[in-house]
């Protein structure tokens, strides 16, 4: 459903009041935020950790349907797919499983993920129609943000306001229509500015697992004096995903089945969300940042259950046979928090400084129902879970950079983190229960700035990621699981020469307590599980000449692997030492060849991932239990996309890819059944500047 017109009324009615009472003699309005990593080289090199952006030119280049779509041309990264419109999100980072959430997700330098403590960060994908630009944080820098920083930060940065109006619109395959509206302007004294970007996208789907999706954001900003900033973003989005946790059986999959295996079942979500932003530069050597920020989402999933004999035959093919009973998965989440940090630069011990310090609280609730409904009467029936979750956190956090020379600083810091969880059976006291936590995590990063073409950087620190209510708090009990922590450490170089440009990193993650289901299917939770992470990561550019460039990044994680045996609480045997981490592929690499001559551009992208272990235990075969879940190896596969884009004129520009160019077909993951990739597909585009 769309917001509805009393909201929209009194957003817009805030923008234009702030808009009227701007000072016309304010400097020119800009759009404060929290960046992770910031917009110049300059603030890059600062940074002693890996750092690779995804530009607004790059995106353009890239035509991605999802933020997923994206993210899986940075190195290091892994993305799990389920679907081509990425409805839910699953990253994976440094041989991190891309099943579990260990990277933290910002929009904006705000959490966006649909919750932090509870387990749920899967279930919001942001939309790429309305992303400037992507940035991706690794190593010791990361302590500024938290939790769940083990793997890094992503942080998607939403579009200023644009003068004026566009429209763009996008066809495809399986009926895909995708319209973006961007329309803005700035006060006659440049001191505000407002625009809006609004997207909707529906389609067939592959294998019939169709959407139809919408999305608003609202954003403007107005100087408030000569030293102040203050910015508003508002957004909206909804989502009805005929998507299910069921896939196929290996018959359907091997006969490239195109039907939904789960044709009654539907994922629906919408959220809402407030962001104030204020700057304040208080001299120019101290600027004040602080955001405020709320957000409110809803995941009904409604999914149909199975008749005893839970499979039988159609058109000679295995599938799910469903009955009539009808459950309603349904969770309601809302975040609200405070994020503020003091920059300071400073000549303490005669040396240039840059410090930074901060302090950010934050509340999560979360309400758990299930609902046992029929196909005779959808989405009603008997509540039969009713558990509301909590999570308040306070987290403390200081940093100071000091440049000893023109070429080498040290950047030492610590992050405190501090938390309590709470969860509330509504319809059994005797489940209420809570836990509480207090994380120290310290750390160091440097730079050295060895030539001009050169920077050698590194860092170790301690990270951590909390466990989630459902997993720490059982019956009303606290199973004191703690929080899984990693001692983290990264080397290395980065520079241009000439027409070459390129960064090399190498990294290790030494688990003593990483928390993890059995396999991807769920399991039993246990404390005790030490893990290893360790790897490289290459990346190279070379311009050939002033029309065809080369680029290609290598990711290579020999070690994604349990050093112990892991027990279930039990006394099952549910990992061996040495056993690889589910979908933590050793190999992933990306090469891209561009060119562009004048209005043209055109680029072909080849993405390899190797072999991905689907269960802790690491069987090989494909196999399925008595409940129709999967594990095995996946395959490696490859695949390309061919992309191509022509400016006609100023106003209007032309687009059009194939993806999976060579057809490939592929298990892309393994749930309740196989999640075939996506066949291939084309898609055209335009759009229209007035």
């Amino acid at each position: 459903m769309m917001m509805n017109s009393f909201k929209v009324n009194l957003f817009i009615s805030i923008f234009m009041l702030l808009h009227q009472a701007s000072s016309a003699s304010a400097q020119e309005a800009s759009l404060p935020r929290i960046d992770v990593v910031g917009g110049s080289q300059e603030e890059m090199a600062k940074i002693p950790g890996s750092v690779q952006t995804v530009s607004a030119s790059e995106l353009t280049r890239l035509q991605p349907m999802s933020t997923e779509a994206a993210l899986k041309q940075v190195p290091g990264v892994v993305i799990k797919p389920e679907e081509e419109s990425a409805v839910v999100a699953n990253i994976g980072m440094r041989g991190l499983s891309a099943g579990e959430y260990k990277t933290l997700i910002l929009e904006d330098g705000v959490p966006v993920a649909a919750d932090l403590f509870f387990g749920n960060s899967r279930y919001y994908n942001p939309r790429i129609q309305r992303m400037n630009s992507i940035e991706v944080l690794k190593g010791a820098a990361s302590l500024r943000y938290g939790p769940n920083t083990i793997g890094g930060v992503i942080n998607y940065k939403t579009k200023d306001p644009i003068d004026g109006a566009s429209i763009a619109s996008r066809i495809g395959s399986h009926q895909y229509l995708e319209t973006t509206l961007e329309a803005g302007g700035r006060s006659n004294s440049d001191d505000g500015m407002l625009g809006l970007v609004y997207t909707q996208a529906r389609s067939d789907g592959f294998q019939s697992k169709d959407f139809d999706m919408q999305d608003l954001m609202i954003k403007g900003g107005m100087a408030l004096g000569e030293k102040q900033w203050l910015g508003l973003k508002v957004t909206h989005y909804e989502n009805d995903a005929h998507i299910s946790y069921r896939g196929l059986f290996k018959d359907a999959y091997e006969a490239r089945a195109t039907f939904n295996p789960a044709p009654d079942d539907w994922f629906l979500t919408d959220r809402n969300s407030v962001d104030f932003n204020h700057e304040w530069e208080i001299s120019p050597e101290a600027r004040l940042n602080t955001v405020v920020y709320w957000s409110e989402m809803r995941r009904d999933y409604w999914r149909f259950g199975l008749k005893p004999a839970a499979t039988s035959l159609q058109n000679g093919l295995k599938v799910w046979n469903y009955s009539d009973s009808l459950d309603g998965n349904n969770r309601a989440f809302e975040r609200t928090g405070l994020d503020t940090r003091l920059t300071l630069r400073h000549n303490s011990l005669d040396i240039a400084n840059e410090a930074e310090m901060g302090v950010r609280w934050m509340k999560e609730t979360m309400r758990d129902q299930k609902i046992t409904a029929t196909r005779a009467n959808p989405r009603s029936g008997t509540l039969s879970t009713d558990v509301f979750q909590s999570a308040s956190s306070l987290a403390l956090f200081a940093q100071n950079r000091f440049d000893l020379n023109g070429q080498i600083s040290i950047t030492p810091g610590i992050r405190a983190e501090m938390y309590e969880q709470i969860t509330d059976d509504l319809l059994i006291n005797a489940k209420d229960g809570r836990t509480s936590n207090s994380e120290y995590m310290p750390g160091v990063g440097a730079t050295w700035q060895v030539t001009p073409q050169a920077q050698l950087y590194g860092g170790i620190y301690r990270a951590f990621s909390p466990p989630y209510n459902s997993t720490s708090i059982v019956s009303g009990q606290d199973l004191n699981l703690g929080a899984e922590r990693s001692l983290n450490m990264e080397f290395g170089v980065r520079g241009q020469q000439q027409k070459w440009s390129y960064g090399f990193t190498a990294f290790r993650m030494n688990f003593d307590n990483q928390v993890i289901r059995a396999n991807s299917n769920g399991g039993d939770p246990s404390n005790g599980g030490k893990t290893l992470h360790q790897g490289v990561e290459l990346a190279l550019a070379f311009a050939v000449n002033n029309a065809f460039r080369m680029e290609g990044n290598l990711t290579y994680v020999p070690d994604a692997k349990f050093v112990e045996n892991r027990y279930s609480s039990t006394g099952t045997l549910i990992a061996r030492n040495g056993n690889r981490v589910t979908y933590s592929p050793e190999w992933v690499s990306n090469l891209q060849f561009v060119y562009q001559e004048g209005p043209w551009m055109t680029a072909l992208n080849i993405q390899h991932i190797s072999d991905q272990m689907t269960d802790t235990m690491n069987t090989v075969a494909l196999t399925e239990n008595t409940s129709g879940f999967f594990t095995g190896r996946i395959d490696g596969y490859t695949t390309a996309d061919l992309t191509s884009s022509y400016q006609v004129h100023p106003q209007l520009s032309l687009t059009a890819a194939i993806k999976n160019l060579a057809d490939k077909h592929y298990i892309a993951s393994l749930r309740q059944g196989i999640y075939a990739g996506p066949s291939r597909s084309y898609e055209l585009g335009l759009k229209y500047k007035f």
